[in-house]
Order: structure tokens, then C-alpha cells, then sequence
């Protein structure tokens, strides 16, 4: 059944999922940067992001689903993480996340039209992962941004996975918590890549969940164990993920 859908699916995904999906980021990315200049970042983050990620969901579409979200405190900073296995996980994070908060992304992302521009002026943290020093100096700069509510999202694993389990995680977002005294939110992003296979343009409707765990206070650990510190987040991420 699901392969008869699948093939049914396809006129609508390339007449209009896709051309529209193009459209709507050209539109919301240079909608955003207008807000920007009329408004404030926040407001232009939520009109120009959240209701682009959740008109995508819409026409895709994805049924959402949003657990644990009793672990998130307005006016608490965290530094959000979370496992990345599709492109789709940006839609999703950004439609159902609902807080103020600063991505870490590719520098690549930087040259999508609409999107690189409305990401730049929004404050998202491009990252030049062929040059570490770069990187680190790029985050740090971004700092100053990450307070009173305003959180920082990084997909620790660096590059999406696509086995479908969780790679090994990089210290970046972890020396983050640690620089700024703030907690870790962890954040489990389950049935993505069944809605979007890596690496490729198939695609089909799904559900796809959010799975907020409670914080993890940093005060626990110490740099010199943040070993450990990165080991038990994969688990609690990983723990969402299963069944």
C-alpha cells in the first residue's frame, strides 16, 4: 500500500511541492529581511521562519507532534541539541520548537536564495567547518546573543546521519554550555528521514515528533569530564529514538 501512495504521491511532489516549497523560501527569505528592518529580529524570526517551516509541514504534509514540552522555562537560555538524520529536521525545529533561538549551521546554507540572506540578518551562526579556528571564533562572537530566553541550536553530530542512528558527537555545543553557564536541551528529532531520505529529493508525508528530555545542568560535569557529559546526552537523544 505504502508504495502505491509513495507513486501516487510523486505528480504532486514535483508539479507542486517542490516549485512551491522554492517559491516560499525565496518569499519568506527576503519577507523576513523587511521585517527585520520594519520590526525586530524576533518578531521577523517568527513571521518569516516559523510560518515558512510550518506552511512546508503543511504542504508536505507532516503531521507533528510535540512531547516533553513542560521541560522548557520562558526566560531560560539553553543550548538546545539534537540529533540530525534529514534536511527536514530544520522544518520541523523550527515549526514546532517555540523559543527565540540562534542555529548553528553549514556554511554552504549561506548561499541558498532567500534563506542565506534571511539567516544572516536573523543572527544564525555560519559555520566554516574546513577551518576549526574559524569556526570557534564565529561562535564565540555570537555569545553576546544568547541570553534571556534565547537559545543556541546545535546538531552536535556535525553532518546528517544517515544509517539512522547517532554519530559521534563534537564538543562544540558542549564547550558553548559550558562558556555560558547554561544547560543542555536535549532534543530527540524522530521520523524525518522517513519523510526525506538523505541525500536525496524523495520525499513523502509522515509524522514526525519532538521529543524534549529534561536538562542536563552542566554544574554536574566538569571540562575535564565532558567526555562523559557527551556521552550520557547521546544516550538521553538516543533514548527518544527508539520503538
Amino acid at each position: 500500500m505504502r508504495k502505491i501512495l509513495w507513486i501516487l504521491y510523486q505528480p504532486y511532489k514535483w508539479i507542486i511541492f517542490i516549485p512551491l516549497a522554492l517559491i516560499l523560501t525565496l518569499f519568506f527569505g527576503f519577507f523576513t529581511v523587511a521585517v527585520y528592518y520594519l520590526s525586530n529580529p524576533k518578531i521577523a524570526s517568527y513571521l518569516g521562519g516559523v510560518i515558512w517551516a510550518r506552511t512546508l509541514c503543511i504542504l508536505t504534509p507532516i503531521r507533528l507532534r510535540k512531547v516533553g514540552k513542560k521541560y522548557i522555562q520562558k526566560k531560560q537560555s539553553y543550548v538546545i541539541i539534537a540529533n540530525h538524520s534529514s534536511s527536514f529536521d530544520i522544518l520541523v525545529l523550527y515549526a514546532r520548537l517555540g523559543v527565540d533561538f540562534k542555529w548553528v549551521m553549514k556554511q554552504e546554507l549561506r548561499k541558498v536564495p532567500g534563506l542565506g540572506v534571511a539567516c544572516k540578518k536573523l543572527g544564525h551562526i555560519f559555520v566554516d567547518r574546513s577551518s576549526p579556528k574559524a569556526a570557534l571564533e564565529t561562535i564565540e562572537n555570537a555569545k553576546s546573543s544568547i541570553k534571556d530566553g534565547t537559545c543556541i541550536v546545535f546538531f552536535p553530530e556535525g553532518t546528517r546521519t544517515k544509517a539512522g542512528g547517532l554519530a559521534d558527537f563534537k564538543k562544540g555545543a558542549f564547550k558553548m554550555a559550558f562558556d555560558l553557564n547554561l544547560p543542555l536541551l536535549p532534543v530527540s528529532v524522530k521520523g524525518t528521514n522517513k519523510i526525506h531520505e538523505p541525500g536525496t529529493l524523495n520525499i513523502f508525508p509522515g509524522t514526525a515528533s519532538l521529543i524534549f528530555h529534561p536538562p542536563i545542568l552542566i554544574s554536574d560535569y566538569s571540562w575535564e569530564n565532558v567526555e562523559d557529559l557527551m556521552q550520557h546526552a547521546k544516550e538521553v537523544i538516543s533514548s527518544g529514538l527508539e520503538n
